[in-house]
């Protein structure tokens, strides 16, 4: 399953977090990367790139990443799933619960080994490619049950 053509919406307020990320995801040809330095900007950018994963920090000036995760949580539509791998310098057992409480799907601290952080993002793009994947043949299967019944009922 080829998850490189996944939009991954990266969120830190650290540019060199965010390079150190993109180093991480482009060479393994993630390309759709969308870079947010300050968490307001968080949600317009989530609305206009349509993201399959955001990769998040929680400690951030302005906006905490837990207000952003629960703005993001309200605009994934009903029925879909929309992963959030948290990457934070904040190694508190408190830090990991309350992210993952809050709907993270992941937590990962800074400063991280690149090759997990990598297998976590493309785990978490597989869980929501293959999600995805099942709510379309299921909406397929319904439609074709609909279908069923109507010609049924024609004859």
């Amino acid at each position: 399953m080829d998850t490189t053509a996944c939009t991954i919406l990266l969120v830190d307020d650290e540019a060199a977090n965010l390079d150190l990320l993109e180093l991480v995801l482009r060479p393994r040809g993630y390309g759709r990367l969308v870079r947010v330095a300050d968490a307001r900007e968080a949600v317009a950018a989530f609305e206009a790139a349509a993201p399959d994963l955001v990769l998040l920090d929680l400690h951030m000036p302005h906006r905490d990443g837990l207000a952003v995760l629960a703005e993001l949580q309200a605009r994934v539509p009903e029925g879909d799933f929309l992963p959030v791998l948290v990457l934070t310098a904040d190694a508190t057992p408190a830090a990991r619960e309350r992210a993952l409480a809050a709907g993270a799907h992941d937590f990962v601290t800074k400063p991280f080994d690149r090759l997990e952080v990598l297998l976590r993002a493309r785990n978490l793009l597989r869980t929501r490619l293959l999600h995805r994947a099942q709510r379309d043949a299921r909406g397929a299967a319904e439609l074709a049950a609909v279908q069923g019944r109507l010609l049924a009922d024609e004859w």
